[in-house]
């Protein structure tokens, strides 16, 4: 079959654009967690026929972004906070390891690539996480991985980053439920960790950069997994 002909039957390139709509509508919480996924609501929503939805859906569930209930389709997974721990674990496990390789490619253009991203992690205006502070947040960690030149690995911690901000959500995660301070509080914590992270880079410090980092990702997790806790203690209290 030719291209055109996929583009005439809702195949890959049609399928490609409903998966990049779907993903964003996870990103922006349009899609939330334990959410049923209705084909012909997503069709209408996104303009398209069922047949790339469908495709869509099938691919998401590949990623572990969603599943498929017999004769019921398609839902979004329940915020799990073991999950969500295990991540964060992960992620640290991944990105400390890849350090010493991403130090030792550290040229001029990479070390211009880091900055950038560093310079965009901290630079955003306002408590938007969601649509500004997550994006740069995952972009500053990928540079920092991409830099080992390891795909297996980077590829691997970009899905880790797809669970986190498309499975559960960054106002989830973030600002949804935590107190006005404590999100300020993380705000700042992240700036200046994101800086001692890339001052040690910089400096070619490397047992600075997994102090840094390690710390940093582990204050975040705390933050998630406070705030997730208060979520569900919140939700438990409201069904009495």
């Amino acid at each position: 079959m030719t291209r055109s002909a996929l583009k005439k039957n809702g195949g890959i390139d049609l399928t490609q654009k409903a998966h990049m709509l779907i993903r964003q509508m996870m990103f922006h919480n349009e899609i939330v967690p334990g959410q049923k996924l209705a084909y012909r609501d997503l069709a209408q929503r996104l303009n398209m026929s069922l047949t790339p939805v469908s495709n869509a859906l099938k691919y998401l569930e590949f990623q572990g972004l969603v599943r498929k209930e017999l004769n019921r389709g398609y839902y979004t997974e329940s915020i799990s906070m073991k999950e969500v721990q295990e991540i964060y674990d992960f992620r640290e496990l991944i990105e400390v390891s890849l350090l010493p390789d991403s130090i030792a490619n550290l040229d001029k253009q990479g070390q211009e690539r880091l900055r950038e991203a560093f310079e965009a992690s901290v630079g955003s205006p306002g408590n938007s996480y969601v649509s500004q502070r997550a994006s740069k947040d995952v972009r500053f960690h990928m540079t920092l991985a991409e830099l080992s030149e390891n795909r297996t690995q980077s590829r691997a911690l970009g899905h880790l980053f797809d669970l986190l901000y498309l499975k559960y959500g960054g106002d989830i995660l973030f600002s949804g439920y935590m107190k006005p301070d404590d999100f300020a509080a993380h705000i700042a914590s992240t700036a200046s960790c994101h800086q001692q992270i890339f001052d040690a880079m910089v400096a070619r410090d490397l047992a600075g950069a997994k102090k840094a980092l390690s710390h940093h990702i582990l204050a975040v997790k705390e933050d998630v997994l406070s705030g997730l806790q208060r979520m569900l203690e919140d939700k438990n209290t409201s069904t009495f």
